[in-house]
C-alpha cells in the first residue's frame, strides 16, 4: 500500500506540470506567474500537487481554476530536505555518521545543535562528533513531510473523471527588472545616440521554460507581508540576449507594459538582459550650471534632450541608470559619467547630471549684510564664474532665496523659476572671467 501510495502522488505531480507559462515581471521584486496545466481529474476525493513553482510564492495569492471540482483544501509544503532539517528530524532515531578518518559512529542521534553531534550507542556509551569531521550521515529513510522542493497541494473533490486544463497563477517575490542606458556622445556634435536594456533578475526559486513575457513600468502599490522562503543562496549568471529588440509598448491602467514578442526561458538565479529598443539618435545640448547647495566650487555638466519623436525617440522610458561615454578621436569609447533617470513620459525633458566640468570655476560670497529692521534684512551676495575653455559658454546659476523677499539690484537679468529660486544665464568667455552681483531684501 506504502508504494502505490508514492506512485500515485508521482503520477498526479507529473500531470500538473507547466505547459504554457506567462510572465509578468514588475519593477518591485514582484512577479506574476499565470500557468496552465493538463492534469487528470479523478471521481470523488484526490490529491494534486504542483512541484514546480516558485520557492516565494506568496501563498494567499494562488489561484487554480479547474472545473467541475469542488476545493477543500490547499497546501504550501516548503520543508524542504537539507542535513539541518533531516537531522532535526531523526532526533531519537538511529544514524551512522562516517568521519574524514573514515571512523563510523553509529547509534541514536540525541542532539544535533549547536557545534556537535551527540550519539548514544546500543552499548549506552555517549559519543560526541564535531562537524567539521563529519564525511557522510545516512539515514535510514526520507522522513513524511519533507519535500526536495517546494509544493502545492489540493485536496479536491471531482464530479468525474478525465483530463482538463487548469489554469493556475500567483505571486511571487524574489523577481524583479530594471532598464539600463547606454548614451554615446561625441565632442564636436549635438547628437547623442541612446540605446537600452532591461535587466530581469529571477531569484524566485524555479525556472520558466519558454515564458511569455511582460514587464510592467510603474510604481505599483504593494502592501508587503513576509511569506515563507526556502533560505537558500543565491548566484547570479549573466545572459545577454543579441537578437533584435522586440518589445512592445502599451500603456496598461496607470503603467505601461512592455511585452517580448517571443517566448524566452527565466532560469532560477540568473539575470538575463534583452534589448529593449533599437538605437536612437536625438539631438542633446551641453549645459552648465553653478548651484552652491551642490558644490559650492565646481560647475555641473548636464545632458539634456527631449523625449520626443521629432527629436529621434518619443516613447515611454523605465526607470533606470544611464551611462554616458563620448567618442575619442581614434573612435574608441571613454566612460564620462552617469545618472539615473526616473520613469519618463514621451514628450517630457530629460536631463542627465553626468559630472563636473574641469575647465570651469565659481565662488560665491556674501559681501555685506544689514539688518533695516526687527525683521527686515538686506544680504548683497557676489558669484565669480571662470572660464579656462578655448570658447564661450554659457552658465545657469542657480540660486535659493528662503522667506519673503525681494531683489532690489542685480548686475545680470535673471528669472523667477518658483518663490524660492531665481536663475541667471551669464555667458563667459573663453579664458574670461564673469562676475555675478546682486542684493536681496528678507522679510
Amino acid at each position: 500500500m506504502k508504494k502505490t501510495f508514492i506512485i500515485l502522488i508521482s503520477l498526479l505531480a507529473s500531470a500538473a506540470l507547466a505547459q504554457d507559462v506567462s510572465i509578468t515581471v514588475y519593477n518591485q521584486d514582484l512577479g506574476l506567474v499565470k500557468e496552465t496545466r493538463q492534469v487528470e481529474i479523478q471521481k470523488g476525493s484526490f490529491t494534486l500537487e504542483a512541484t514546480d513553482v516558485a520557492a516565494r510564492i506568496d501563498p494567499t495569492s494562488v489561484h487554480l481554476k479547474l472545473d467541475g471540482v469542488t476545493l477543500l483544501e490547499q497546501d504550501f509544503e516548503y520543508d524542504l530536505v537539507s542535513r539541518e532539517r533531516l537531522l532535526e528530524r531523526y532526533l531519537d532515531q538511529r544514524i551512522q555518521v562516517f568521519t574524514e578518518q573514515g571512523e563510523l559512529f553509529e547509534g541514536t542521534l540525541l542532539s544535533a545543535s549547536g557545534s556537535q553531534l551527540i550519539l548514544q550507542s546500543k552499548e549506552g556509551q555517549v559519543q560526541v562528533v564535531s562537524p567539521d569531521a563529519v564525511r557522510d550521515v545516512r539515514f535510514g529513510e526520507l522522513p513524511g513531510g519533507l519535500r526536495t522542493r517546494p509544493t502545492l497541494v489540493w485536496s479536491l473533490i471531482g464530479q468525474k473523471s478525465g483530463e482538463q486544463s487548469a489554469e493556475l497563477s500567483y505571486l511571487t517575490s524574489g523577481m524583479s527588472w530594471h532598464a539600463e542606458y547606454v548614451a554615446v556622445t561625441a565632442e564636436k556634435t549635438d547628437k547623442l545616440e541612446l540605446s537600452a536594456w532591461v535587466s530581469i533578475e529571477n531569484r524566485s526559486g524555479a525556472t520558466y521554460e519558454n515564458a511569455r513575457l511582460k514587464l510592467m513600468a510603474g510604481d505599483v502599490r504593494i502592501l508587503r507581508r513576509e511569506v515563507p522562503r526556502d533560505g537558500r543562496g543565491v548566484t547570479f549568471e549573466a545572459m545577454a540576449q543579441k537578437a533584435p529588440p522586440s518589445f512592445k509598448e502599451k500603456a496598461f491602467f496607470e503603467y505601461h507594459l512592455y511585452t517580448l514578442s517571443r517566448p524566452t526561458t527565466l532560469k532560477d538565479r540568473q539575470t538575463k538582459q534583452i534589448s529593449l529598443f533599437e538605437p536612437a539618435t536625438v539631438e542633446a545640448k551641453r549645459e552648465y550650471v553653478y548651484n552652491v547647495q551642490k558644490n559650492p566650487k565646481r560647475v555641473q555638466v548636464n545632458l539634456v534632450f527631449q523625449n520626443e519623436e521629432k527629436a529621434g525617440l518619443g516613447m515611454p522610458l523605465p526607470e533606470g541608470k544611464v551611462r554616458v561615454y563620448q567618442k575619442d578621436d581614434d573612435g574608441s569609447l571613454e566612460f564620462v559619467g552617469e545618472d539615473r533617470i526616473e520613469h519618463t513620459p514621451k514628450d517630457e525633458e530629460v536631463r542627465l547630471a553626468v559630472g563636473t566640468a574641469f575647465d570651469l570655476a565659481a565662488e560665491r560670497t556674501m559681501t555685506e549684510t544689514k539688518r533695516l529692521a526687527d525683521r527686515v534684512r538686506e544680504e548683497s551676495y557676489r558669484i565669480d564664474l571662470r572660464n579656462h575653455k578655448h570658447k564661450t559658454v554659457q552658465i545657469t546659476v542657480v540660486e535659493h532665496i528662503w522667506g519673503d523677499w525681494e531683489i532690489q539690484e542685480a548686475s545680470h537679468p535673471y528669472e523667477k523659476k518658483d518663490a524660492y529660486t531665481i536663475e541667471f544665464k551669464v555667458s563667459v568667455a573663453a579664458d574670461k572671467e564673469a562676475v555675478i552681483t546682486y542684493r536681496v531684501r528678507r522679510k
